[in-house]
């Protein structure tokens, strides 16, 4: 038997053949210039909205953080896109905060107090008006960030109060809102200069939660879900 002989391809077998073999595409991966000028944006629009509120100007936010208008709308089409980056990005702030408590082996009271004071450095009371106004509350970005950081909030909580040091009659509601609120500057007040007063205040309210409670808090704990009631 002679050995058979090299294959000889049809050429239009193999045109078929690489027709149907779908082409790979990668996907271009952001570029670290494009990757460090986004977050530039994001902070200089975290720091202007703190200072001046979510409508301050796009141009303004681009100037501070040394881009061009042009690259500021590539990140962000509208406004609204670069708010909820924003809020999104202090949410998520706040949350690795909460997991750095929640790494901590030592006293499970002054893992919530540090995770407290670093909540109120995020300024995270200046982003109430803007959830409420200016974006979709509801957004898949914001619910994502917002339930990771509630239960990362609740567990943080949690250990406390299972070490006997938290007060068993307050909820992650009530911390929460107690941060936005004495972490918001009085009404007619320099938000620069009331800063100094911040962690003082929130150290008062840090010593009424530790347990044993010395009187009844009026009312019932208050739920992230009483929060989100409009």
């Amino acid at each position: 038997m002679l050995p058979a002989g090299p294959r000889h391809f049809d050429s239009e077998e193999y045109a078929v053949s690489t027709a149907t073999t779908p082409a790979v595409r990668k996907v271009p991966r952001p570029r670290a210039d494009a990757l460090r000028n986004r977050e530039r944006i994001v902070t200089a629009a975290r720091e202007m909205f703190v200072e001046d509120g979510p409508h301050v100007p796009l141009d303004e936010i681009a100037r501070r953080a040394g881009v061009g208008n042009a690259t500021l709308y590539r990140n962000f089409p509208d406004r609204e896109a670069l708010v909820r980056e924003v809020v999104c990005s202090v949410v998520d702030r706040t949350a690795e905060a909460a997991e750095l408590a929640l790494a901590e082996t030592g006293d499970a009271f002054a893992a919530l107090e540090r995770f407290v004071h670093a909540s109120a450095d995020e300024r995270i009371s200046a982003l109430c008006p803007m959830v409420s106004s200016t974006f979709d509350q509801h957004h898949p970005d914001l619910e994502a960030s917002r339930e990771r950081l509630e239960q990362l909030i609740e567990e943080v909580m949690g250990r406390a109060r299972a070490a006997g040091q938290l007060r068993p009659d307050v909820g992650v509601g009530d911390v929460m809102i107690a941060v936005a609120q004495l972490s918001r500057p009085p009404a007619g007040t320099d938000c620069l200069h009331s800063d100094r007063f911040v962690h003082r205040h929130l150290q008062l309210l840090l010593d009424g939660l530790r347990a044993p409670a010395r009187s009844a808090l009026p009312g019932e704990a208050v739920t992230v879900r009483e929060l989100r009631k409009p």
